[in-house]
């Protein structure tokens, strides 16, 4: 699938059911990177504006960057009441912004979907001397509670294409992306909570799980419930996550 047409069906639930990011992670930035609220900052592949919304309620200037028209318009709906943001349809390979117009270059859970080389000249193009490029996930523990593996055996059943789309599988990559600067990691705790049809509207916002119109959705879901009574406590589950942050200066040179 396209990686730009994978979320069309998906802004909805992706809005609502995706977690946020916990603010510790503005707190690193500022720091160690010096990030202000004049700064700005280019969230490429924003979304509907998750990590956004973190740096706008700092007070930065942020240019959500999203080549999704679904994805796009909810963050522009949600995002109305923040006057320093401003929506850019555009992608990580072609952003549309002006050459060194910007402080920060962020992703959140998006850089696994960027053509990388391409991704970092386009970087190095918007980006001021003395900038920083930040990548984020929130990266779902897979087996630290018994709910956490039934659910990863269920994606690994059910899902359209999650072996080869996870992020995990550019992770090594990050290195060779940063060089020649040498990337600096921090990791942060994070969790949500979900009663039953929360947990289907976070299942349903993932861009590798069956469409409702899939023969796999129905038994899909049949198993989601299974696995939801064998495990809930006062009818809740709980996903745990490593909020992974990778982030350097950028370098002039690419």
């Amino acid at each position: 699938m396209d990686p730009l047409k994978r979320f069309s069906t998906r802004a909805e639930n992706y809005a609502k059911y995706r977690p946020g990011y916990p603010s510790a992670v503005v707190g690193l930035l500022e720091a160690e990177c010096g990030l202000n609220s004049d700064s700005a900052v280019a969230d490429i592949g924003s979304g509907t504006g998750i990590l956004s919304e973190l740096f706008l309620r700092k007070g930065c200037r942020v240019l959500g960057v999203e080549p999704n028209l679904a994805m796009r318009l909810t963050a522009e709906r949600l995002l109305q009441h923040y006057p320093k943001f401003e929506s850019v349809a555009g992608t990580a390979e072609s952003t549309t912004l002006p050459s060194g117009s910007v402080d920060f270059v962020t992703a959140g859970q998006a850089f696994h979907w960027f053509d990388r080389e391409n991704a970092k000249r386009e970087f190095a193009r918007i980006l001021k001397p003395g900038a920083w490029i930040v990548l984020v996930w929130n990266e779902r523990q897979l087996d630290t509670t018994p709910f956490l593996s039934s659910y990863e055996d269920l994606l690994l059943r059910f899902g359209t294409d999650y072996s080869q789309v996870r992020h995990e599988t550019v992770l090594g990559a990050i290195d060779k992306f940063f060089w020649p600067e040498q990337v600096r990691s921090a990791t942060f705790d994070n969790a949500q909570h979900f009663d039953f049809e929360s947990l289907k509207g976070r299942v349903q916002s993932a861009s590798y799980t069956p469409e409702h119109s899939a023969p796999e959705f129905g038994p899909m879901m049949a198993e989601l419930r299974r696995i939801f009574d064998a495990h809930q406590v006062h009818n809740n589950v709980t996903f745990h996550y490593t909020t992974r942050v990778y982030y350097s200066p950028a370098t002039r040179s690419s």
